[in-house]
Parts: C-alpha cells; sequence; structure tokens
C-alpha cells in the first residue's frame, strides 16, 4: 500500500481538533440558556479532587510477599496540605444537595410524585454498582484460586470497595430530601460539635458514637445545597461568611484543640478526620463551600467556551462511574507493574520526596487505565446505548421550547 504524501500528514492533527471543535460546539448548542454550568463545573472538579487526592496518598507496598497500604502522609506529615487541596468530598454533597432540591422542585412542578423521582434518581446513582461487584467477585474468585496471600486480597477488596461508603451516604441522603431540604445546617452541624465534644472533650459516650456524623457530618454541605436551590446563598457575602469562618474554625480546631492537620485518614494515627468525619472536616467542608460559591460567576464564564464546557460535560456524564472505578484502575497499574519488578512510586515505601516524583510520573498511566474502565462500564450509567436514528432524549430534553409549553 502506498504511503500517503508528506503534504498530506500534516493535515491529520488539524482535521482531528476540527472534528473535536465541532463536536464541543455541538454540546455547546444542545445545552439550554437555563443550564448553570458552575454546578456542573463544581461537581467535576469534586470527583476529580478526590480521585487526584487518593491516586497520590495511596500507595500498595510489595513487602513479605503480599500487598499493603501506606501513605506519603504517614512518613512526610508536611505533605497534609495536599489533602486540603484534594480532599473534595463537602463540594460534591453541596452540589447533590442544589441539584436534588432543584429536581425535586421540578418533579413536584410537573405533578410527578415523590416516589418516582427518587426512584430514577437512585437508580442512575446505584446502577454503576452492579458491575463493579461482579467484576470483584470474580477477581477475588480468581485470587483466592490461584493462591494469593490474604492479606493482599483484604488490601485490594477494601480499596476497591471504599467508593461505596460515600455512595451509600449520598443515597440515603438523597433518599431524605424531601425532608430535608429546608433543614438549617446549623441543625446537623450542631450533632457534629456535641458528638465530637463527647468523643474528644468529655471521652463519654459509647465506641460507635462518632459514626452518627457520617450522616450528620456529610448532612451540612447538603443542606448547603438545598438551601443554594431556595436562593438564599446567592449573594457574596454568605459565600465570604463560609469561607472566612470555616478557615478560622479549622485553624483553632487544627492549631489549639489536637485536630489532625491531614483532611483524610492517615495509615497508624489515632484520630482521622474522615472515618467518621470530624468537627474539623465539617468546618474545613464550609470553607471549601464558601469558596465554591465564589468561584459561581467565574466558571459560568469560563465554561462559555464550547471546549471547556464539552469537557465538563463529558466528566459528568460518567461521574459515578469514575468515581467507583478510579481504584481500580490504580490497582490495574500496580499489578501489572508487578511484572517488571518492585517499581518506585508504584510498589515502594512512600517514605521520601523521590517517591512523590515517581508516583507523579506515574499518574498518566492510572488515567489511561481509567479511560478503558470507563469505556467499558459507562453504559452502566448511562443506561442502554440509543438507536442511530433515535434523537438523544437527553438533548431533547435539555433543548429551549421551541413550539408549545408541552415540550418544555
Amino acid at each position: 500500500m502506498a504511503e500517503p504524501a508528506p503534504s498530506a500528514r500534516p493535515h491529520a492533527p488539524h482535521r482531528a481538533l476540527h472534528a473535536i471543535r465541532q463536536g464541543a460546539h455541538r454540546v455547546d448548542a444542545a445545552t439550554p440558556a437555563s443550564r448553570d454550568r458552575a454546578v456542573d463545573a463544581l461537581r467535576a472538579v469534586a470527583i476529580l479532587g478526590v480521585v487526584l487526592g487518593h491516586w497520590l496518598v495511596t500507595a500498595l507496598v510489595a513487602q513479605d510477599g503480599a500487598l499493603h497500604t501506606a501513605s506519603p502522609l504517614q512518613h512526610m506529615p508536611r505533605l497534609a496540605p495536599v489533602s486540603w487541596l484534594f480532599q473534595t468530598l463537602a463540594v460534591f454533597f453541596l452540589v447533590g444537595g442544589q441539584v436534588a432540591a432543584r429536581g425535586l422542585a421540578s418533579a413536584r412542578a410537573r405533578g410527578d410524585s415523590c416516589a418516582d423521582w427518587l426512584r430514577a434518581r437512585l437508580t442512575r446513582l446505584l446502577r454503576p454498582v452492579a458491575a463493579l461487584l461482579t467484576l470483584w467477585t470474580v477477581a477475588a474468585t480468581t485470587l483466592l484460586l490461584t493462591g494469593a496471600s490474604p492479606a493482599t486480597l483484604h488490601t485490594l477488596l477494601n480499596l476497591a470497595l471504599s467508593p461505596l461508603w460515600f455512595l451509600l451516604v449520598f443515597a440515603a441522603l438523597t433518599a431524605l430530601t424531601p425532608l430535608v431540604t429546608r433543614l438549617n445546617p446549623l441543625w446537623p452541624l450542631a450533632v457534629v460539635l456535641h458528638v465530637d465534644l463527647l468523643r474528644f472533650g468529655l471521652h463519654l459516650g459509647p465506641s460507635w458514637l462518632g459514626w452518627v456524623n457520617l450522616a450528620a457530618g456529610w448532612l451540612v454541605p447538603y443542606t448547603l445545597g438545598a438551601a443554594w436551590a431556595r436562593g438564599e446563598l446567592h449573594s457574596r457575602r454568605s459565600a465570604w461568611a463560609l469561607l472566612l469562618g470555616g478557615a478560622a474554625a479549622t485553624a483553632v480546631l487544627v492549631g489549639c484543640a489536637g485536630y489532625p492537620a491531614s483532611m483524610v485518614g492517615v495509615p497508624g494515627s489515632a484520630v482521622s478526620n474522615l472515618n467518621p468525619p470530624t468537627l474539623a472536616a465539617v468546618t474545613f467542608g464550609l470553607a471549601q463551600c464558601g469558596l465554591a460559591l465564589l468561584l459561581r460567576d467565574r466558571l459560568r464564564r469560563a465554561l462559555a467556551r464550547p471546549l471547556a464546557w464539552a469537557a465538563v460535560a463529558l466528566v459528568n456524564l460518567s461521574v459515578m462511574t469514575i468515581f467507583l472505578w478510579h481504584q481500580t484502575a490504580m490497582m490495574a497499574v500496580t499489578a501489572t507493574g508487578l511484572l517488571a519488578g518492585r517499581l518506585p512510586g508504584l510498589h515502594t515505601a512512600p517514605d521520601s520526596p523521590a517517591w512523590v516524583a515517581y508516583r507523579l510520573a506515574w499518574l498518566p498511566l492510572f488515567l489511561l487505565a481509567l479511560t478503558v474502565c470507563r469505556a467499558a462500564f459507562r453504559h452502566h450509567e448511562q443506561g442502554p446505548r440509543r438507536p442511530r436514528n433515535r434523537p438523544s432524549r437527553t438533548v431533547h430534553r435539555h433543548l429551549p421550547p421551541t413550539k408549545s409549553p408541552h415540550h418544555a
């Protein structure tokens, strides 16, 4: 076969770039003017922050014939500010509360029942879980049959299934949306305050008392999102109050009350700010929510560009798939790398800055593996693919009304 003329080769990247731009413009044109693009951007940033955070602070160390989890925060406590950048779950719950409250209000305006709205929302939320559980059931069985050590199996399953705790809490708060849409965020905040006072101040109460904060702690940003949907957080003054008040409270709790500086769990630490959430994690989340609210206008202006909006829309289409499979993607690269021996930044102890540099170099491969997982399992979240000659229901639903109010 004759090779293409050299003069034709440089045009291929231009054609690909032109196709990408055309696709971005189609996505932009199919988005109604009433859609708040800042909400989608915040959701994408929150999930990608969690993914990058896990990839940077979670190490699988090959030792004594098994894989064990470790964290660079355990060996290098000065890296604690990294957790401040990537522990973004509060922003996700803020957006979740806002979207759920607005969705429920729209469903009621259409005459739909709360049960119908909740069924549709939970189906989209929980549908991707079945694929993850199926794959890891097969993987765990295979590992047992091939002689993998129990320690390795426990480590892998713990990492692979750890995203499910977040999903279950989020699903529970979603189910409670009809009851909490008008709940003042100060009430769950007061619960967290009293639980921590009993645990750390008075050293009273049963050992499970802290897990009350698993619901109350994340209910704080979720109810803030519902307040946002009601129009109560539109002023910059309220956003600044959340940011400065939350940051000041967190600084006092960490500096004077003995709370850990890391906003994620650190192996071997006596207290974790995340499992279960502490008052410091909740006040830190308030500061994050305030910053997110302050950035709304800038995000809307930035996402007026079709390419930027198309990238955000792409993440939002598979946000649960990305979240559920990012640990599996990291472990797939780690397991494949074992074929070449113990590789730095992948199988070695995270006890030096060199490990951090090597880990940063592995991130593109983690992203590639996650892209493969997304391509393989995104249909579980998005539902069955429509026939080619059938118009997109999503695009149709989001297009502005053109004929009659019925189409809205």
